[in-house]
């Protein structure tokens, strides 16, 4: 599974993606406290075997999120590039072959928060799940 977290944020630098956030891609936590960002983490790992084959199906969810008073331009943005960046693309995953990658759901909604340097308290938050299909090589 560390393979495809690699591969992930190798592919998300210098992707349309990253230049939205100003490079706030982020696992499972982000370093700054800065808006727009992205952070990414698993979600569900599951090992599934045939008599000869072993995969793992593996749900990432992508959480894209920008101020409120940025409107929704700047999340649509964000959203479509990174459909764009991984919907049913290719994706090399070290020692691995990628069966699939697919966007699974998404669910948008707002978060009150603390106030933030130009005094929004609400951020526009959409969880993207992505499903991933590997299989060591």
């Amino acid at each position: 599974m560390n393979e495809l977290l690699d591969a992930i944020k190798s592919t998300l630098l210098n992707s349309a993606l990253y230049n939205d956030v100003g490079g706030r891609c982020y696992l499972d936590i982000a370093d700054s406290p800065d808006y727009p960002n992205v952070i990414y983490q698993v979600v569900t790992c599951t090992p599934d075997k045939t008599f000869t084959e072993h995969y793992y199906d593996i749900i990432i969810q992508f959480s894209l999120r920008c101020p409120q008073s940025s409107g929704t331009t700047i999340l649509n943005t964000m959203y479509t590039d990174l459909v764009a960046l991984f919907d049913d693309k290719l994706m090399t995953v070290t020692s691995h072959t990628l069966v699939w990658m697919r966007e699974q759901n998404c669910v948008t909604m707002t978060e009150q928060v603390d106030p933030l340097p130009d005094g929004s308290m609400i951020l526009f938050h959409r969880a993207v799940d992505f499903e991933y299909r590997i299989s060591k090589n």
